[in-house]
């Protein structure tokens, strides 16, 4: 089931953002009465933080996959056999029309894996969709976890787009463990 791409003007009056939703594990359904509102906020959160310069409309796709998909995509792409929770394909758009959408890209979440490491980590589901949307989509614009100085302005983006969205600090344990909390 994939639902008409969602517009909406953001705050700012900037370009309108898309969000093209497929879903093609049905256990996101059964799970998530709100599922289509809670990733068009995230997405809405990430973008909003990060501040990208959207001069045109942008268009950004998730897929509510399962588990079989993820390890397909993430085996082909990264040859890794395994799922993961997230993953995040960047769009290429170069060489579009100048009046042509923005295409951010795709994210993809695995259900199987993102509900048991909500239930793992003592958090509702639709907190943890909420968090790796934000995360893909920061993927999207660029950012990245590779380095400790990239993973902690990562991390603190994706916090402040989450309490935006009323949703706990899931670094907060981590770094209360070392030390920093």
């Amino acid at each position: 089931m994939t639902d008409r791409p969602r517009s909406k003007r953001p705050a700012s009056g900037r370009a309108e953002i898309s969000i093209e939703l497929a879903e093609p594990c049905p256990r996101w359904r059964a799970q998530l009465a709100r599922r289509r509102a809670l990733c068009a906020a995230a997405v809405e959160a990430a973008i909003a933080l990060a501040k990208p310069r959207l001069k045109r409309r942008t268009e950004v796709s998730l897929v509510l996959a399962d588990d079989a998909l993820v390890r397909r995509l993430n085996r082909q792409w990264r040859r890794i056999d395994a799922p993961t929770d997230v993953l995040s394909f960047p769009a290429d758009d170069d060489g579009l029309a100048t009046n042509a959408p923005w295409l951010l890209g795709d994210v993809i979440l695995a259900f199987e894996t993102v509900s048991r490491a909500a239930a793992e980590q003592g958090k509702p589901l639709a907190d943890h969709l909420r968090h790796l949307v934000v995360h893909g989509v920061l993927h999207l614009l660029g950012y990245d976890h590779e380095k400790p100085a990239e993973a902690e302005e990562m991390e603190a983006l994706e916090t402040r787009a989450l309490a935006r969205l009323g949703v706990a600090d899931p670094y907060a344990a981590e770094r209360q463990a070392a030390g920093y909390g």
